[in-house]
């Protein structure tokens, strides 16, 4: 019994001793690591809302580093504002375009809800080669300009 014990205090020691991860549970290295509780915290006050999703990725590659926002809400397909079909905020990354993409419409056939998206390069001044994808969705969403505005500010507060 007594082992078991031991065995299972060195087990939970080894994993709390793991590698740190971003919000939302995508894994951060080295210079990939971006300020999560800073984020967390300047996010939410510049969008934040139970159904908005920001993810952070490396612009070379697209692989996320840092989520705000529920899997749910990141991966849920949402209109595309621009083109046919629907869009997650995942898949929104690929749309990512120098110039950005800011886009609003109505997410419901009543048109008594709407979403928002905003992709668009990170404006580091750390030189840092990040891209964003945003979304909003609900009774009193954001327009996407507004979104990358607020969220530009966010970015430079927190020192992206």
């Amino acid at each position: 019994m007594r082992r078991a014990a031991i065995a299972l205090a060195l087990l939970l020691a080894a994993c709390s001793k793991a590698p740190t991860a971003t919000s939302g549970g995508a894994p951060s290295a080295g210079a990939d690591k971006l300020p999560a509780d800073a984020l967390d915290d300047a996010v939410g006050r510049a969008i934040g809302d139970p159904t908005t999703c920001l993810l952070i990725a490396r612009a070379s590659d697209h692989k996320v580093l840092y989520r705000y926002g529920d899997g749910f809400n990141c991966a849920r397909g949402l209109p595309a504002c621009d083109r046919p079909g629907v869009i997650s905020a995942e898949g929104a990354l690929a749309l990512v375009t120098p110039e950005g993409r800011f886009k609003s419409c109505n997410s419901t056939a009543a048109g008594d809800r709407t979403v928002a998206w905003a992709e668009a390069p990170v404006k580091s001044a750390h030189g840092r080669q990040l891209v964003y994808s945003a979304m909003m969705e609900g009774q009193r969403t954001l327009p996407g300009i507004e979104m990358s505005a607020r969220l530009d500010e966010a970015f430079a507060n927190v020192g992206l």
